[in-house]
């Protein structure tokens, strides 16, 4: 499938999954701040639906999970995710950059 059909695609769910969430945030089931790791499970989702080995594609979903279930359950690891989600994405950057490098 062609990139830009896939960016379309992805651009479509990622917009469809923030209505929702914000519409649940409106209705006051959820705020926003406890269902946002949502988008990141729809990007990994949407990046596996074209290659389903795709190694970014499940850390993004698994990341996204992983902070789902803390902010429902209410595990106080607030204090650490504040450094363990930049040191995540930062990792998650040099793969990328170095997969690329090798191609």
């Amino acid at each position: 499938m062609p990139s830009e059909k896939r960016n379309v695609i992805t651009g479509g769910l990622i917009l469809i999954t923030l209505g929702v969430l914000i519409f649940i945030s409106k209705t006051g089931s959820y705020s926003f701040g406890q269902t946002w790791p949502i988008l990141l499970i729809v990007i990994g989702v949407s990046t596996l639906i074209y290659k389903i080995r795709a190694i970014e594609g499940w850390f993004i979903a698994l990341v996204g999970v992983f902070f789902l279930i803390i902010m429902l359950f209410g595990f106080d690891l607030y204090k650490y995710s504040q450094y363990i989600t930049p040191l995540i994405l930062i990792l998650l950057g040099i793969y990328v950059l170095l997969k690329r490098r090798k191609h």
